[in-house]
């Protein structure tokens, strides 16, 4: 580019500053985690299913006018969308990533005082197992999730990858994960189509650092897969229709010892 060309290009980005683009507003997102019912809102839907404003109203203690003004702004933001199903409507995440911030964020976050039975109660049930969007998460998870490392059905250093000085909480710099050489008949013992997951469009290995465990959990296709078996196989249950705590069934617990060797699991 000649001089005569380069002043042009210099006063057309002057002339148009509409066209550029600066920093993230981070502020601006955060600040829609900033109001604790509307962050209820978004744990309610953190296990990707789609559910009605009355309930999502109930789950953060708001009417029904107070938890529409939340959604329309999480809306707005991209954060959650609507569906409608004949007279009603229905709201879920918009994806697998705003599930995944809300876990970054409890990584970061301080764990609030229990004040009764029922929150203490609640807040070890999520612990103990749950769902993190559509795949498991918690003791649970974090368990499934090493045995199929020991089990040869993954592998990788997934304890070894963070370099010196890096935060727990940190995310990984690579990839943790492949299949492991054992992964075609531990997943069929599962009555998981390791094919058939593999096969589709979303990536089939990704990973979660759970924030009450930190440690890794399976998330990605095949993630959402074995959860998907576990419920479908009644393995797992929900514990209420807007909480993503599951409860491990005595079918589960001898099915996962059977079959991933976790014998303890029913404790």
């Amino acid at each position: 580019m000649d001089r005569g060309n380069a002043s042009v290009a210099v006063e057309v980005c002057r002339g148009h500053p509409g066209g550029m683009e600066g920093d993230a507003d981070i502020a601006r997102t955060a600040a829609l985690f900033a109001d604790p019912a509307r962050v209820r809102v978004l744990l309610a839907l953190a296990d990707g299913r789609a559910l009605a404003a009355s309930v999502l109203a109930a789950e953060a203690r708001l009417s029904a006018q107070g938890v529409s003004a939340h959604l329309a702004k999480l809306r707005a933001a991209g954060l959650v969308v609507a569906e409608k199903s004949g007279r009603h409507r229905f709201y879920r995440l918009a994806g697998p990533d705003p599930a995944e911030l809300l876990e970054t964020l409890a990584r970061f976050s301080p764990a609030q005082p229990v004040t009764s039975l029922k929150e203490g109660t609640r807040a070890e049930a999520l612990r103990t197992a749950r769902t993190c969007y559509d795949h498991l998460a918690g003791r649970l998870g974090v368990a499934v999730t090493a045995a199929l490392l020991s089990r040869g059905a993954l592998a990788g250093a997934s304890d070894t990858l963070r370099r010196p000085g890096d935060r727990i909480s940190a995310p990984l710099r690579e990839h943790p994960y492949t299949l492991g050489p054992s992964a075609a008949s531990v997943f069929d013992a599962l009555g998981v189509d390791l094919d058939a997951v593999a096969a589709g469009r979303r990536p089939l290995l990704k990973f979660c650092l759970d924030w009450s465990e930190q440690r890794h959990h399976l998330a990605g296709a095949l993630g959402a897969a074995v959860a998907t078996r576990f419920v479908d196989a009644g393995w797992v249950r929900r514990r209420g229709e807007a909480q993503r705590a599951l409860r491990l069934t005595p079918e589960g617990a001898r099915a996962l010892a059977a079959r991933l060797g976790l014998a303890d699991l029913a404790a």
